[in-house]
C-alpha cells in the first residue's frame, strides 16, 4: 500500500491529447512552484489514447520521478480514468482536471489555498465557457439544472470535474462500486465541507473533445440514473395518466354506442389509441430498462478498469 505522505496529488485523465501534454506539464511545474509545496505528484491516465500521448507521458516519467503514469488497456471513458487516478493517489489533497488546458493551471493554487481552511472539497465553477457551441452551452445548462431539481443531493450547477478533494473524499470515493460512475455527483453526495471558485474556462487550444453527442447522452443518462428515481416515478405518473384518460373514452365509446346510438365505424381513431398507448408503453419499458440493465452491470463485478502498463507499482513497492 502507499503511504499518504504526498501533499497534493493532480490526476490527469488523457485521451488523445498529444499536443497538449508538454505546456500542461510547464504549467503545473510553475504553479506547484508558486504553492511551494514540500512533495507532490502528477498522476497520468492514458485512457485508450490512439495518439502518441502515452510515449510522451513516459517520457516525461523517465525525466521526472515524481511523474506517475496509468496505462489504461482501453478506452474506459473519462469517468473511470479519474476513478484510476484516484485510487492510486497517495497525496493529502488530490486535484482532478481535464488534460485539455482548458481548465486553467493557476487555479490550483486558490483551490489549494481553499482547502487548506478546512475544506474537504473546493470545486470550480465556470462563469464562462469559451470555445463551445451554443447547442452544448444550452443543454448543458438545462442538464444540470433538470438534475439538480430531481435529486435529493446538492450537486452544484456549472461546474464539471475540475476540483480539489481531501483524501478523505477520495477514500469514500474509491469505496463506491458502482459501474456507471458519475463524479461529480458522488462528490455531492458524499458531503464533508464544500465550497466553490469561480473561474472562466478556455476553449481548447489543440484537438477537439472526445464526448460526442452520444457520449454526452450516455453521460446525463448516467446522471440521472445514478441520483435519481424521477423517471420510475414519471412512468408510474404516465400509466396512471393513461388510464384516467382511457377509462374517460371507454365511458364516452359506451355512451355512444349504447345510449346515443350514434357512433361511426373507422379505424382513425383505434389506430390513434394504439400508437399513443404503444409509445407511452414503450417509454415506461426503456426506463425500467435502464435501471435493470444498470442493476445487471453491477451485479457482474466486473473490475472497474484493467491497467496494461504503470510506473506506481514500483513506488508501492518501495512504501
Amino acid at each position: 500500500m502507499k503511504k499518504k505522505n504526498t501533499e497534493i496529488s493532480i490526476v490527469l485523465p488523457v485521451f488523445n491529447e498529444e499536443n497538449n501534454l508538454a505546456q500542461l506539464y510547464d504549467e503545473l511545474l510553475d504553479v506547484l512552484k508558486k504553492i511551494d509545496v514540500k512533495s507532490f505528484e502528477i498522476i497520468f491516465i492514458n485512457d485508450g489514447s490512439t495518439d502518441d500521448s502515452l510515449n510522451i507521458i513516459k517520457d516525461l516519467s523517465v525525466k521526472n520521478k515524481f511523474v506517475k503514469y496509468i496505462d489504461l488497456s482501453r478506452n474506459f471513458g473519462q469517468q473511470i480514468a479519474i476513478s484510476a487516478g484516484l485510487e492510486k493517489a497517495s497525496g493529502k489533497y488530490i486535484v482532478i482536471m481535464d488534460s485539455d488546458l482548458q481548465d486553467p493551471t493557476d487555479l490550483i493554487q486558490d483551490l489549494y489555498n481553499k482547502a487548506k481552511e478546512g475544506y474537504d472539497v473546493v470545486y470550480a465553477k465556470r462563469k464562462k465557457r469559451k470555445g463551445e457551441s451554443v447547442f452544448k452551452k444550452i443543454t448543458a445548462k438545462i442538464f444540470y439544472r433538470t438534475l439538480r431539481s430531481i435529486t435529493k443531493c446538492n450537486i452544484p450547477v456549472d461546474a464539471g470535474d475540475f476540483r480539489i478533494i481531501s483524501a478523505k473524499v477520495a477514500v469514500v470515493l474509491n469505496n463506491m462500486p458502482e459501474q456507471q460512475k458519475f463524479l461529480r455527483g458522488q462528490v455531492a453526495w458524499v458531503g464533508f465541507k464544500q465550497t466553490s471558485v469561480e473561474f472562466d474556462r478556455d476553449s481548447r487550444k489543440s484537438g477537439k473533445s472526445g464526448y460526442s453527442v452520444s457520449r454526452m447522452l450516455r453521460f446525463a443518462i448516467d446522471g440521472i440514473t445514478s441520483f435519481s428515481d424521477f423517471p420510475l416515478k414519471l412512468a408510474t405518473f404516465l400509466g396512471f395518466f393513461v388510464s384516467i384518460i382511457s377509462f374517460i373514452l371507454m365511458l364516452w365509446a359506451l355512451y355512444q354506442r349504447l345510449i346515443a346510438q350514434q357512433y361511426v365505424q373507422g379505424w382513425t381513431s383505434l389506430i390513434l389509441s394504439v400508437l399513443f398507448l404503444g409509445g407511452i408503453t414503450l417509454i415506461a419499458i426503456g426506463i425500467i430498462g435502464e435501471y435493470i440493465g444498470r442493476i445487471g452491470s453491477n451485479i457482474r463485478k466486473r473490475p472497474l478498469y484493467i491497467i496494461n502498463d504503470t510506473n506506481l507499482e514500483e513506488e508501492e513497492e518501495k512504501s
